[in-house]
């Protein structure tokens, strides 16, 4: 395996001697690197991403498994995609070592259990139509690699979100994003570069796959769930630009039917 480059020692030093703007200054200099950095990894993304609709459309799902800041960035965006694109909490899974407990305090030796993953695969009827995308920094995290090792045993696509090349998790993904940001501005602190990129990179698969599957027209959410009053405004503005009508008619459209496509629909077919 190269050098972990993430374990490497920060470009910069002595930061408690540096003033707050200074720290400040430096840390948004480092994070613009993992714009490029994502950048660069757009071809295997998109490979991943043509890949996943396809099994989706045939009822598999998405699967995130990882631990600490990873398992917490994977669990992030698959709970945003019900109320985002209205699409069952059942298509997109996240898994993080030591479960939920993990989302707020970290769980000793949970992420070293190399079996746990895929027993948690299999507790949730893990499938061929399925698609498991590890997240892991470090690349080396047993939990993750032992899930993707045996979910491509069982001819699963696996996929990786890493900051280091030539991984052993990437050894296991079918697809191996590697997003090389370099090392962190705290060293080794892979909540801050990396884990701004793998949100960076979550968001990107669960939007694209989202558009494919048609939970988007134009630019808008018309499938995204009337949670609050904000999105309920949102939903009714959408219907007033799309078909003329009053705010008042158009929110009670909306509440009718609970979405915005939904009640475009129906009254185009009226």
């Amino acid at each position: 395996m190269s050098l972990n480059i993430t374990e490497q020692p920060s470009l910069y030093d002595a930061l408690e001697q540096k003033s707050v703007r200074e720290v400040l200054e430096e840390i948004n200099t480092e994070d613009q690197k993992v714009a490029l950095a994502v950048r660069k990894a757009i071809p295997r993304i998109e490979q991943l991403v043509t890949l996943i609709v396809p099994r989706m459309k045939r009822g598999g799902r998405i699967f995130y498994i990882g631990a600490g800041t990873s398992g917490r960035l994977g669990v992030l965006d698959a709970s945003e995609i019900p109320p985002t694109f209205g699409m069952p909490p059942t298509l997109v899974i996240g898994l993080i070592a030591g479960g939920d407990t993990a989302l707020r305090n970290p769980v000793e030796g949970a992420e070293d259990n190399p079996r746990r993953g895929w027993e948690e695969l299999v507790h949730r009827n893990v499938t061929a139509l399925d698609t498991v995308i590890g997240i892991a920094a470090s690349g080396t995290t047993p939990y993750v690699v032992g899930a993707l090792h045996t979910a491509r045993e069982h001819g699963i696509l696996t996929a990786c979100i890493t900051s280091n090349p030539n991984t052993p998790m990437a050894a296991e993904a079918d697809i191996a994003i590697e997003m090389i940001v370099g090392p962190e501005y705290v060293t080794g602190s892979s909540r801050m570069k990396s884990g701004t990129g793998q949100k960076m990179i979550l968001n990107m698969i669960s939007t694209s796959v989202m558009i494919q599957l048609g939970r988007v027209k134009g630019n808008r959410m018309v499938n995204m769930q009337l949670t609050n009053q904000k999105l309920i405004d949102r939903g009714t503005r959408m219907i007033v630009d799309e078909l003329g009508l009053d705010y008042g008619k158009a929110k009670a459209l909306l509440l009718l039917h609970g979405s915005v496509k939904e009640a475009v629909e129906a009254y185009k077919g009226t």
